[in-house]
């Protein structure tokens, strides 16, 4: 069977606890989510080999959303992360 392969960014979503504005909650949950993340889930779920590209930071919150995408059986062995800090020089910012 062939695999299909989705690439896309992923975004977190932070909710509040009983529909409290942000200034209000001393809590959020945080769920990830974007269309090519969504699909490569629901495929998934049918039992569709999927492969799921994108580009994460080095941090904590990227490796909590390829853990989730893997718990539902998305491959993430082509996500890549940075090796180093990939922000352009403060000098191109000036004009």
């Amino acid at each position: 069977m062939s695999k299909v392969v989705t690439f896309g960014e992923v975004m977190l979503r932070l909710a509040t606890p009983d529909r409290l504005r942000f200034g209000q909650a001393g809590s959020f949950t945080a769920t990830f989510g974007g269309g090519e993340a969504n699909v490569a889930v629901s495929l998934a779920n049918y039992g569709l080999p999927v492969e799921f590209v994108t580009r994460v930071p080095k941090n904590d919150i990227a490796d909590s959303c390829l853990r989730e995408l893997r718990k539902y059986g998305v491959g993430t062995s082509e996500a890549r992360l940075p090796s180093r800090n990939t922000a352009p020089p403060r000098s191109a910012y000036r004009r």
